[in-house]
C-alpha cells in the first residue's frame, strides 16, 4: 500500500470516527421531521400552542420567538422534547423542522434508527401527523388576504378597555357586546358603523393583549355614563390591510400575515392591530363568510 493510499485510508477513518462521535454523542437531537405548509410562522406557532392544550402531560417549555419553540410531551410515561423551527420559504409557504429527542434513550435511538423502523420513529411520526392534520383542518376554516397599504376609518366611539390572552379576544368581545349595546340602546344611542377593536399593547412572547372594544356612535352632549364605559374620537391612521374570513376567535392569524408582509416590504409598523368586524357571530352561519378588515398601523417617517 502506497503512502498516499495510507493517508487516504487514515483520513477516511478519521472522518468516519469524527462523524460517529458527533452522531452518537454530540448531535443534540435523535430524529428530524421536516414538512412545508401554506401559512405563516405565527399561525403555526398559535396552532401549536392550541394543539398543545389538548395533549395530556404536555407543555411549552421555551419560546425564543415566533419561529422557535420547545415543547415537552409525555407519551406512555416517556418524555420527549420537540424543538420546532419555522422558516419562511416564500410569501405563502413556511418550512417546519421538528428536532425530536428522548434523553433517557438517546444513544439507543441513534443506534437503532439507521437500521430499523423503531417505536420511537413511529410515535414521533404519529404525533407530528396528528398536529399536521389539526393544522390543515384549521387552515380550511380560515382565509387571509393581504390587500396592501390603506387607512383606517375615523369615528367617534364608545368603548371598554380589556386585557386578556389573544385566544380569549373573541370571548371578551362577546362578553361586552351585550353590555355596550344595551347601555347605549337604553338611551337611544344608535351605532354609526361596525364594531372594532383597537389593540393598545401586544405582547408576542406571552400572547397577551390589551385592547379597546369600540362601538362607533354619533358624538352627543348627552351620552350615558358608566364606570366601565368611555368615549373618544378614534382618528384613522395609515396602515397595511388584510381581509380575514373565518371565526373571529382566530382573526389574529391575519396579524401574522401583516407582520410578514411588513417585513418583506421593509415597512416599519406599530404592532397594534385594528380589527373591524362585519358579522355578528350570534347569528351563526358559514364562518368562512364572516368578514373582518385587519389593519397594522404604519410608523410615520
Amino acid at each position: 500500500m502506497s503512502k498516499i493510499t495510507k493517508k487516504i485510508v487514515v483520513l477516511v477513518g478519521l472522518l468516519i470516527a469524527g462523524f460517529l462521535i458527533w452522531y452518537l454523542f454530540l448531535k443534540p437531537y435523535d430524529y428530524l421531521v421536516t414538512f412545508k405548509v401554506n401559512t405563516t410562522a405565527g399561525t403555526i406557532n398559535q396552532s401549536l400552542k392550541q394543539w398543545n392544550l389538548g395533549l395530556e402531560g404536555s407543555n411549552i417549555v421555551q419560546q425564543e420567538n415566533l419561529n422557535s419553540l420547545t415543547q415537552k410531551i409525555n407519551i406512555n410515561d416517556t418524555v420527549y422534547l420537540y424543538n420546532w423551527k419555522i422558516s419562511s420559504v416564500n410569501d405563502s409557504v413556511s418550512k417546519v423542522k421538528v428536532y425530536v429527542s428522548n434523553k433517557e434513550n438517546s444513544f439507543q435511538n441513534k443506534m437503532s434508527i439507521p437500521f430499523s423502523n423503531t417505536d420511537f420513529e413511529k410515535v414521533t411520526l404519529k404525533t407530528i401527523t396528528n398536529f399536521m392534520d389539526k393544522l390543515k383542518g384549521h387552515l380550511k376554516k380560515i382565509k387571509v388576504s393581504v390587500i396592501g397599504e390603506s387607512t383606517t376609518p375615523s369615528t367617534y366611539c364608545a368603548y371598554v378597555s380589556i386585557k386578556d390572552l389573544q385566544m380569549n379576544k373573541a370571548k371578551g368581545m362577546m362578553r361586552n357586546y351585550s353590555f355596550l349595546s344595551s347601555i347605549l340602546a337604553n338611551d337611544g344611542i344608535k351605532m354609526n358603523g361596525t364594531p372594532f377593536i383597537e389593540v393598545t399593547n401586544w405582547n408576542i412572547e406571552n400572547d397577551s393583549i390589551a385592547y379597546n372594544f369600540c362601538f362607533p356612535i354619533m358624538k352627543s352632549d348627552s351620552l350615558p355614563e358608566h364606570k366601565d364605559l368611555k368615549y373618544k374620537q378614534y382618528n384613522g391612521v395609515k396602515a397595511i390591510k388584510a381581509i380575514y374570513n373565518g371565526n373571529y376567535i382566530t382573526s389574529d392569524r391575519a396579524w401574522y400575515a401583516l407582520l410578514e408582509e411588513a417585513k418583506r416590504q421593509e415597512i416599519e409598523i406599530h404592532k397594534t392591530p385594528v380589527e373591524f368586524f362585519y358579522n355578528n357571530p350570534n347569528y351563526g352561519g358559514d364562518e368562512l363568510s364572516w368578514k373582518a378588515e385587519i389593519f397594522m398601523p404604519v410608523k410615520l417617517k
